[in-house]
C-alpha cells in the first residue's frame, strides 16, 4: 500500500508539472483581462471614436476625390506620356550625337595612324633607295677602278684603242 500511495503521489506530482509547464490558460486569462481593462478602462473610446473618423475620411475620399483624381490623370497623363516621348526623343538624338562623334574622333585617329604609317613606309622606301643608289654607285666605281687598273696593267690607253680601229 506504500507503494501505492507513494505512486499516486508521483503520479500527482507530474499532472502538477504537466499543467504548469502545458496549461496556459491562467496566463491567458490575465492578459486578456489586462488589455480590456486597458482599452475599457484607460483608453475608454478613443480607438472607436479614431476608427469612426478614418471611416468618414475614407468614405469622403472615395465619393469626390477618386472621381477628381481620375478626371485629372485622363487631363493631363496625355500631356505626360507626349512629354516623355518628347524627352526620350532627345536622349536618343544625345546619344546618336555623340556616338557620331566618337565615330568622326575614332576616324580621325585611324587617319592620323594610316598617315604617319605612310609616311614612315615612304621613308623606309626614300632610304632602301638611297643605300641602293650608294651601293651601286660604289660598285660602278669599283669597277672604273679594275678597268682602269687593267688598261694600266696592260699598257692600253683609250686613245690608241680608238686609232687602231
Amino acid at each position: 500500500m506504500a507503494e501505492g500511495n507513494v505512486l499516486d503521489r508521483v503520479l500527482k506530482d507530474i499532472g502538477d508539472v504537466q499543467s504548469r509547464l502545458f496549461d496556459h490558460r491562467p496566463f491567458v486569462q490575465g492578459e486578456t483581462k489586462f488589455i480590456l481593462r486597458e482599452f475599457e478602462e484607460k483608453r475608454k473610446e478613443r480607438e472607436v471614436q479614431q476608427m469612426f473618423e478614418m471611416l468618414e475620411m475614407v468614405t469622403e475620399i472615395k465619393e469626390t476625390q477618386i472621381e477628381k483624381a481620375v478626371k485629372l490623370g485622363d487631363m493631363h497623363l496625355c500631356n505626360l506620356t507626349g512629354h516623355f516621348e518628347v524627352a526620350l526623343r532627345m536622349c536618343n538624338n544625345i546619344v546618336e550625337r555623340e556616338d557620331s562623334v566618337k565615330k568622326k574622333q575614332y576616324l580621325e585617329q585611324r587617319r592620323e595612324q594610316r598617315k604617319k604609317e605612310w609616311i614612315a613606309f615612304v621613308d623606309d622606301i626614300q632610304n632602301k633607295n638611297i643605300a641602293v643608289n650608294q651601293t651601286f654607285a660604289n660598285k660602278e666605281e669599283e669597277v672604273k677602278n679594275y678597268y682602269n687598273k687593267l688598261e694600266e696593267a696592260m699598257h692600253i690607253s683609250p686613245v690608241h684603242s680608238d686609232h687602231s680601229t
